[in-house]
């Protein structure tokens, strides 16, 4: 008999296609979620017992479908029964399953009409299978409070009117875009946690790099679409290839100082065949240019041997095609280990009056670090502290107090 871990494993990969299927055929998100969890719950009952039916697929689409139709009818004590007897039966004839409609549920959670929280929510619930109750620790919010979010959300596309129906041409290439950033967005939130006691959430970066393969897979036929995926996959292995090196007891280590024989070197060595195969093909964009400065570091064998003119270079290109403050930042510290610390604090000045720095800790961490290797323990050091009391993330906090408190 299947193992607990098969099953669950199998489900989530099934929910996305499955209600995908259900919303496509029957409309009415909201119905179609609440009956597909029936049908997971049913599946975790009767498969640990029965078995895996050959097509658990076409199962799970039958056996929501039967509740749509039974929530659409009369609720009667007598069709109550009716499903309490049916969760009991085993379900064998069974309608085939449709086509993959992975890519159309993605770009429904991720409409415009939704705001970015909610596109971020409803994306891990309707399709990457989290509970509510996972996303809600995820993020570090109350589960009710979460739940209200998606359910404003599923009102949202309800009141939008939004079609299941994916768009064509540069409007669905630019849809894709928008699903991209949300993944990107949980992946960052998993690999760097902004709050909380956790230096990382492998829940949230396993899921987004299964979902951007999805995403690539379902892409396939879309040219314009494909090299940026697959310029966000390369950067999600790349950097999650760092791992199991990026913590020892819970307290961060930095790129610098950690011990990469811990990396996983399977996992980098697809990241940059990613990287190789896309990087040029088409129209550069960010991801494309983010994978390969995460390859230039994964392919060096310690810090000292990392091409810094390489990086410095590659983040030019990034500033040139997507600016902000975060890659300013990135490239000072680039431009610090090529022209000197000076250099490097020359460019963070750049961004003192950038309001969409102002309740953030980064800048006076890198103007820190730089500092300290300018050779100015007494600016380094009160510049680790301000880090300190802005960063939400406890191992951040610990990391900049001791980076302080180690200033001589």
């Amino acid at each position: 008999m299947p193992t607990e871990g098969a099953i669950e494993g199998l489900l989530r990969e099934l929910t996305p296609r499955v209600l995908g299927t259900l919303v496509r055929r029957h409309g009415r998100f909201e119905e179609c979620e609440d009956a597909l969890q029936e049908a997971l719950i049913a599946a975790t009952q009767q498969w640990p017992q029965q078995g895996i039916p050959d097509d658990p697929r076409a199962w799970l689409v039958a056996v929501a479908g039967r509740r749509l139709v039974d929530a659409w009818r009369s609720e009667s004590a007598r069709r109550v029964r009716e499903r309490a007897v049916f969760d009991l039966e085993p379900v064998d004839a069974v309608p085939a399953a449709d086509s993959d409609d992975t890519l159309a549920l993605l770009l429904l959670c991720c409409h415009p009409a939704i705001s970015p929280p909610s596109q971020l929510a409803l994306t891990l619930r309707a399709v990457g299978g989290l509970t509510t109750g996972e996303i809600a620790s995820a993020f570090l919010v109350p589960e009710a409070t979460m739940a209200q979010r998606i359910s404003r959300a599923k009102a949202t596309i309800k009141a939008a009117g939004a079609r299941f129906d994916p768009p064509a041409g540069a409007e669905l290439v630019e849809r894709i875009a928008v699903v991209r950033h949300v993944l990107y967005l949980v992946f960052n939130e998993g690999y760097a946690s902004s709050a909380g006691d956790r230096v990382q959430r492998t829940e949230l970066t396993t899921e987004a790099i299964r979902l951007t393969r999805m995403l690539l897979a379902a892409s396939a036929a879309l040219p314009d679409a494909i090299p940026e995926t697959a310029g966000l996959l390369a950067l999600m292995l790349l950097t999650d290839g760092r791992r199991a090196a990026r913590e020892r007891a819970g307290e961060l280590i930095p790129l610098g100082e950690q011990d990469r024989s811990l990396w996983d070197a399977a996992q980098i060595a697809e990241g940059i065949t990613l990287v190789e195969r896309t990087l040029g093909t088409a129209g550069i964009g960010p991801y494309q240019v983010q994978a390969a400065i995460a390859a230039v570091h994964d392919e060096a064998g310690s810090d000292a041997e990392t091409d810094w003119r390489q990086i410095l270079a590659l983040y030019a290109v990034l500033e040139g095609i997507a600016p902000g403050p975060v890659v300013t930042l990135n490239r000072a510290v680039a431009l610090a280990r090529v022209d000197g610390p000076r250099a490097g604090l020359a460019l963070l000045g750049t961004l003192d009056d950038d309001a969409r720095l102002e309740h953030s800790h980064r800048l006076d961490a890198v103007r820190a670090h730089l500092l300290e290797l300018a050779g100015d323990p007494v600016a380094a050091r009160e510049a680790y502290l301000r880090a300190a009391r802005h960063a939400g993330s406890v191992p951040e906090q610990r990391y900049l107090a001791l980076r302080a408190a180690s200033i001589r």
